[in-house]
């Protein structure tokens, strides 16, 4: 019977389930939840009669992750009579959401807030917290409407195109399941497998993989299979917004900056050949070759490219995202090591559209809260073996984590050093940053741990949300001017640690209360997808207690800013990274950095040349000269007087290949 009705097609399947969820009886699914491979939560599914879906999803991610109850009512073409969710989101604040239809009238709840709307028409409920289930029940809902194309409340639109299936067997059995795109939520396509009986089978991404139990032996095929369709777009999208350089171009009439000097030189012409710069000088003396391709920069200003030096690069968006916004290399600080290696392959091959990614490989201790990888390190011999496959892998910098022994840090870093590694992280819980220093470590990652040196006698286990809300509690009260710090910054300095502050996340973190988002967002939200706007928008981003307290947790993010500016004044040195979307969040990191008082002209050489320094390829990026590689951005505007102009970058040249930002942008489903 099944076999029969699957190939009947999605419009028989729906009503399938619709006849299946409203008799009488109960069926219960549970699905794993796993993060990087490791079992970190569920998702129980309750199908009900009448068209009632209860479910239960969690997660736990070094302490952070959901609890939600939901529960649904469906109606007969799919769309939700009612929905409610209770419980903590991602950072453990409160989610209390409601929504109920009556006819053409919508009304829903929310930590955004609550709104009334007459909607005529199919529409579909989307949670502001919900489960992977919610996908399923608008999927189903999609298909069953004109188009497979699904209307959405609060706003947007959700396209559902079913891609393929696969038959997989697994520990309780064999299945026949169909992999579904769902367009309109996010930045790129999601991916949902659905069973026969169009349930949730699976969701798969690189970073988190939920799946039913009882099949977590098929994800690899899953996975795979996946890949394969994000393959195929990726590099449909690469063959239409990639320009090959394959005969030399000349950029005119730029001005010209150079992050070595600080200089802007007025007229420029750049001439750059097989992915290289080949001369520069004043456009009206530059003999231009004949066959040259000619890009008139009209007075805009010219610069090496943006690096950010804090990602997780994932397949999709984020690698377009980064060169729209002009960032044309990035280090990876946490990935796995498959999926990282075979997106760098296919960026490079001209088959996707991406960065230059430097690899750092991450590793942590094991404890209740891991951080989310498959290398763990307690002893000397699993360090060894760790950092030596590293090495062989091409990986140039060790990252460890908030669960590392104390007393393992010292090895760690002889072993890294002794194969020409670097090594930064977290500083690992029940450690100071000055004894992370003093046991070698090269650089520390997040501002937030400089402020908890001076916070020992208050949280020494950092591999919980501790490490945020200590900071957030008490950063306020910290004397820059103290002796205590200015020794701690003249160790940093003595040694050459580099610090990497993200001070951005921290602008989210400390600032985002439900209905009230921060003001760094502003300049970005409009142009996003509208159900992005509004998970963005919602003030989500926040931990619990902001609104409890919102001036301390706002001048605890002012005291990091002031940290930021007076490492740099103190001979420290800092690389720009967001942890974050590259394309979207350099620009607010670089934006703070000029707060914290350091001058604009600074902070451009910092996010170029002085990245570039640190990992040593500043003698082939990061300048605009003869030589050098061709990684350049093209400004309207001025960054170093205004530095957000940086969220104007015109057109990116990543060596041979040139782009359009607004064409990037766009494919990915934002306004330029």
């Amino acid at each position: 019977m099944m076999k029969k009705a699957w190939a009947l097609g999605p419009w028989v399947l729906a009503g399938l389930w619709l006849s299946l969820a409203t008799s009488a009886g109960a069926a219960t699914e549970r699905s794993t939840v796993l993060l990087l491979g490791n079992v970190a939560g569920h998702q129980q599914v309750e199908y009900l009669p009448e068209g009632e879906v209860r479910v239960h999803y969690e997660f736990n991610d070094r302490g952070r992750g959901p609890v939600l109850d939901s529960t649904f009512h469906v109606s007969a073409n799919g769309t939700l009579v009612s929905a409610e969710s209770r419980g903590v989101d991602y950072l453990k604040a409160p989610v209390d959401e409601r929504y109920s239809a009556t006819g053409a009238s919508h009304h829903w709840k929310s930590s955004a807030g609550e709104v009334r709307r007459e909607v005529s028409g199919p529409v579909f409920y989307l949670s502001l917290e919900s489960p992977p289930e919610e996908a399923v029940l608008l999927i189903r809902a999609a298909l069953r409407a004109p188009g497979q194309r699904m209307a959405l409340l609060p706003s947007g639109e959700a396209r559902v195109a079913a891609v393929g299936s696969l038959t997989v067997k697994g520990k309780a059995g064999s299945r026949r399941v169909r992999l579904y795109s769902l367009s309109g939520l996010d930045l790129t396509p999601s991916y949902v497998w659905l069973d026969e009986q169009q349930r949730f089978f699976a969701s798969v991404s690189s970073w988190m993989k939920v799946v039913r139990e009882g099949f977590e032996d098929t994800l690899e095929q899953l996975d795979g299979y996946q890949e394969a369709e994000q393959r195929r777009l990726a590099r449909a999208r690469a063959r239409a917004l990639t320009t090959k350089l394959d005969r030399p171009l000349a950029i005119t009439h730029a001005r010209v900056f150079d992050p070595g000097t600080l200089t802007v030189a007025e007229d420029q012409t750049v001439l750059v050949t097989q992915g290289r710069i080949s001369a520069v000088g004043p456009s009206a003396k530059l003999v231009v070759p004949r066959d040259a391709r000619i890009l008139d920069a009209q007075g805009r200003f010219l610069m090496p490219g943006l690096w950010d030096m804090h990602v997780h690069i994932t397949e999709g968006a984020d690698g377009p995202l980064a060169l729209a916004g002009g960032v044309t290399t990035v280090r990876d600080l946490a990935n796995e090591d498959r999926t990282l290696t075979a997106l760098i392959q296919e960026i490079e091959a001209g088959h996707d559209i991406g960065p230059r990614v430097i690899k750092a490989g991450f590793m942590d201790g094991r404890s209740p809260y891991s951080g989310p990888t498959r290398v763990f390190v307690d002893n000397e011999e699993e360090a060894r073996t760790a950092i030596d496959n590293y090495a062989a892998g091409g990986y140039e910098q060790i990252k460890i984590y908030s669960s590392i022994k104390p007393e393992l840090v010292p090895t760690l870093v002889r072993l890294a050093h002794a194969k020409g590694l670097r090594l930064s992280g977290h500083v690992p819980a029940f450690m100071t940053a000055r004894q992370f220093v003093e046991a070698g470590a090269d650089e520390i990652q997040h501002i937030n741990f400089l402020a908890l040196n001076f916070l020992f006698d208050r949280v020494q286990d950092t591999r919980t949300p501790a490490r945020f809300i200590a900071v957030g509690e008490h950063a306020a009260t910290l004397d820059l001017g103290s002796p205590e710090v200015r020794a701690f910054l003249a160790l940093l300095r003595e040694r050459g640690v580099v610090v990497d502050p993200t001070v951005s996340i921290f602008d989210d973190m400390f600032h985002d209360q439900p209905g009230h988002w921060n003001a760094g967002l502003s300049p970005i939200l409009g142009r996003l997808p509208p159900t992005l706007q509004r998970r963005l928008g919602s003030g989500g981003g926040g931990l619990p207690d902001v609104a409890k307290q919102p001036e301390r947790y706002r001048d605890s993010f002012l005291r990091l800013v002031e940290l930021v500016g007076l490492l740099h004044r103190s001979g420290v040195r800092i690389v720009s990274g967001t942890d974050n979307l590259s394309g979207l969040f350099l620009p607010r990191e670089l934006e703070l950095y000029v707060a914290a008082g350091i001058p604009p002209r600074e902070v451009l050489r910092i996010a170029t040349l002085g990245n570039a320094e640190v990992v040593k390829r500043d003698k082939e990026y990061g300048r605009v000269l003869p030589g050098y590689v061709a990684d350049l951005i093209l400004v309207d505007g001025d960054p170093t007087l205004l530095i957000s102009d940086l969220r104007k970058v015109r057109h990116v040249i990543r060596g041979d290949r040139l782009y359009e930002s607004a064409a990037l942008f766009r494919s990915v489903g934002i306004a330029p």
